[in-house]
C-alpha cells in the first residue's frame, strides 16, 4: 500500500514561448520552451513539452522506472517540439499518460505527436518509443481525478484552441494558464474560474501592454496576453502569489528585470518564471 507523501512543490523546465533562444542575453531566466513539472503527493504532473521537457528527461534517468502524467495545452510548435527528444519515453518499464484537447479538425493528441515525428520532419516515428504510452482525449471543462490529486480544465482564448489547468491537493491549488489573449473590456471568465483563490497562478503574459498596442506591429489576435493583464487577473481571482510565464524570446533578461521591477510594484508577491525555479507550496 502507497504512503500519501504531503508534497506539492512547482518547478519550471521551460519559460519561453514561439522558439527556443538560448544565448548569453537569456543566461538567468533561460532559452527553452514551455515546461513546468509538479510534484503533488504521490504523483508527477508534467505541463507541455516544449524543449524544456528535454531537460526535465535528463533529470529522470537518475530515477527510473517513472511514471507521470503528462498535460498538453495545444500542440503549437513550442509546446510539443521537446517531446521527441524526451528520453525516459525511449525506455521499458517507464509509464506516461498523456492527455490533451483534440484540435478543431478532430486530431487526437496522439497523432498530432505521431505526426511531428515523421519523415520529413524526424528520423524516428514514435512507435520507437518503448516506455507505455496512454493517450487520452479531454475536453474543456472536464475534472480529471489523479490518485488524490484533482485537475480540473478551461478553455483559453487562443487560436486553435487551448486548454488551462487547475491542480488541488489538500485545499490548496496551482494554475496554469497559457497561452490565452485577454478580452478588451472584461475579464476573462474561463480564466477567473481556473485561477480563483489559487496559490500560484502560472499565466501567460508573452507581452507589454505597449507591446500589445503598437501601431506598427500590434499583437492584438496572436492569442497572448500582457503582465499588466495577468495583474488583473490576479487581482480580480485574489490569487495568493502570481508567476509571469511565456517569456517572448525578442525579451532578454535586461528586459525581464524591468518588467519584475514594474510588475512587482503592483502586485508585490509576483516572480517571473525562470528555468530551475522551484515553489513549494506543501513541503
Amino acid at each position: 500500500m502507497s504512503t500519501i507523501c504531503d508534497r506539492f512543490q512547482i518547478k519550471f523546465w521551460g519559460v519561453r514561448g514561439s522558439i527556443p533562444c538560448p544565448g548569453t542575453e537569456t543566461v538567468r531566466y533561460g532559452g527553452n520552451t514551455s515546461c513546468v513539472e509538479m510534484q503533488v503527493g504521490n504523483e508527477r504532473l508534467i505541463f507541455d513539452g516544449g524543449t524544456g521537457l528535454r531537460v526535465l528527461g535528463e533529470s529522470m534517468l537518475s530515477e527510473m522506472p517513472v511514471t507521470a502524467h503528462l498535460f498538453f495545452t495545444h500542440s503549437h510548435w513550442d509546446h510539443i517540439q521537446g517531446f521527441p527528444f524526451f528520453a525516459p519515453a525511449f525506455i521499458p518499464n517507464n509509464s506516461f499518460h498523456i492527455y490533451g484537447l483534440p484540435s478543431p479538425n478532430g486530431a487526437t493528441i496522439e497523432q498530432r505527436l505521431h505526426d511531428q515525428m515523421l519523415h520529413p520532419n524526424f528520423p524516428v516515428p514514435l512507435q520507437i518509443m518503448q516506455s507505455q504510452l496512454q493517450f487520452y482525449d479531454i475536453d474543456a471543462g472536464e475534472v480529471l481525478k489523479i490518485g488524490d490529486v484533482t485537475v480540473e480544465t478551461g478553455s483559453l482564448n487562443h487560436p486553435g484552441e487551448a486548454l488551462g489547468y487547475r491542480v488541488s491537493y489538500q485545499d490548496k491549488s496551482a494554475v496554469y494558464i497559457t497561452d490565452t489573449e485577454h478580452f478588451p473590456n472584461h475579464l476573462d471568465e474561463n480564466v477567473l474560474n481556473l485561477a480563483r483563490k489559487a496559490e500560484v497562478l502560472i499565466i501567460d503574459a508573452t507581452y507589454t501592454d505597449e507591446e500589445y498596442h503598437d501601431s506598427k506591429s500590434s499583437k492584438v489576435g496572436w492569442g497572448h496576453s500582457t503582465w499588466q493583464e495577468a495583474v488583473k487577473v490576479a487581482q480580480g481571482a485574489k490569487v495568493k502569489q502570481l508567476v509571469i510565464f511565456h517569456h517572448d524570446p525578442s525579451h532578454n533578461d535586461t528586459f525581464l528585470d524591468d518588467i519584475n521591477e514594474q510588475v512587482t510594484s503592483v502586485f508585490p508577491n509576483t516572480l517571473l518564471a525562470k528555468e530551475g525555479l522551484v515553489i513549494p507550496i506543501l513541503s
